[in-house]
């Protein structure tokens, strides 16, 4: 049954739209390797009307301890869904176009509409194969050789494009991992700094902030390809890739605002592919710079001034709290915009009066295991 002539324009013209936007969507989404500047992106609407609901879902109706669970569960499952989306448009259009066009269809028995010519493109889509809706003249031919074309494409983008995911979030997260023992858990400055205050500490916190400019590097080009990873968290509540990139600009800016030397050099390029890294993704996701409380208040500036002194990093005084209010400025609003936005919890300055790494507890042992400050070796024991 063929359509009006005006409503068979309108059909045209929606299913060419449906198959262009997800394809062009689907380049941009897994192909190309470079953040996308254009104002309106399928995919985007797609995680911001999903992102909001899911948050207020799990924080009306899942236990506090249990939201961070929650929340974690929309990283896997977002991509899904949004190939899934795709799937379902893309077979439309061509559903759509069957229709319009007036492809003829062989069935077996039953109407031949719109519906007809939705299942033959999904069948076609997936390559089923069953043969009880098969093209019946030239004009439905080519649309179902177009359409397998397309249907195999796509399921080798996804095939291809998941394992990417899980490889760049395993290089992600073993840095993170990483960092526990090195700056706590959550990972604070003041830690990081006060346990490489031993004899080679400080050739030792040189070496973490270059393999962090590395993390950083990796980080701007994985997440702006894949955008999605944003929304991965990691296997403890209390860390983060933004809590674990807001401590090393923070370990960057102290080094940066108060100590001279080789570190400082390597703080100084380590902040600049951080904070990059932190911007583009604001530019990504539209976020402008946000504020809030202050993390280190004029009044609270002399706690981690006298946790380095006491490990033996004493800090140059003067000029000390303009400089690093200065460098705080030029990222901390960006990482309070992608906190609010992802519902993350940004790590403090100071630690916690007894401090605990994740390694050191378990849900078995009362006890967690206490770590001693360091020796004269300039080790730290257990």
């Amino acid at each position: 049954m063929q359509p009006e002539s005006s409503l068979a324009i309108v059909a045209i013209a929606c299913g060419i739209a449906l198959i262009v936007v997800v394809l062009w969507e689907a380049f941009e989404t897994i192909i190309l390797p470079r953040r996308v500047a254009r104002r309106f992106r399928l995919t985007r609407l797609f995680y911001r009307a999903t992102w909001f609901p899911w948050v207020r879902v799990v924080a009306r109706f899942v236990p506090a301890r249990r939201q961070e669970t929650w929340l974690s569960f929309f990283g896997p499952l977002s991509p899904i869904l949004l190939l899934s989306l795709w799937a379902g448009m893309l077979i439309t259009g061509f559903g759509l176009l069957y229709w319009a066009l007036g492809a003829t269809i062989l069935t077996r028995g039953g109407p031949v509409g719109f519906l007809a010519g939705l299942y033959l493109s999904g069948t076609t889509f997936f390559t089923l194969g069953i043969g009880d809706a098969v093209p019946g003249n030239g004009v439905a031919r080519f649309l179902v050789v177009v359409e397998a074309g397309t249907g195999f494409a796509f399921l080798a983008l996804v095939i291809g494009y998941l394992p990417a995911l899980n490889q760049s979030l395993t290089r992600r997260e073993i840095s993170i991992s990483l960092l526990d023992a090195r700056a706590g858990s959550p990972p604070t400055a003041s830690e990081m700094l006060r346990r490489h205050g031993h004899a080679q500490g400080m050739e030792a916190l040189r070496e973490l902030l270059f393999n962090w400019e590395l993390w950083s590097a990796e980080l701007l080009e994985g997440h702006l390809s894949y955008s999605v990873l944003t929304y991965f968290r990691s296997q403890h509540d209390n860390q983060s890739w933004l809590a674990a990139l807001t401590a090393v600009l923070d370990t960057c800016a102290m080094v940066m605002a108060g100590l001279e030397g080789p570190c400082r050099q390597q703080a100084e390029l380590t902040f600049a592919i951080a904070r990059h890294a932190l911007v583009d993704l604001c530019i990504v996701f539209r976020f402008g710079p946000r504020e809030a409380p202050d993390r280190l208040p004029p009044e609270k500036m002399a706690q981690p001034q006298a946790i380095l002194a006491a490990a033996g990093i004493p800090l140059q005084e003067e000029g000390l709290d303009p400089r690093l209010r200065e460098l705080r400025r030029m990222y901390e609003p960006y990482v309070n915009a992608l906190a609010f936005y992802l519902r993350f919890t940004i790590p403090p300055w100071v630690a916690g009066k007894e401090p605990r790494d994740n390694w050191q507890t378990s849900i078995w042992e009362p006890r967690a295991i206490r770590r001693r400050p360091a020796g004269k070796d300039g080790n730290e024991h257990f």
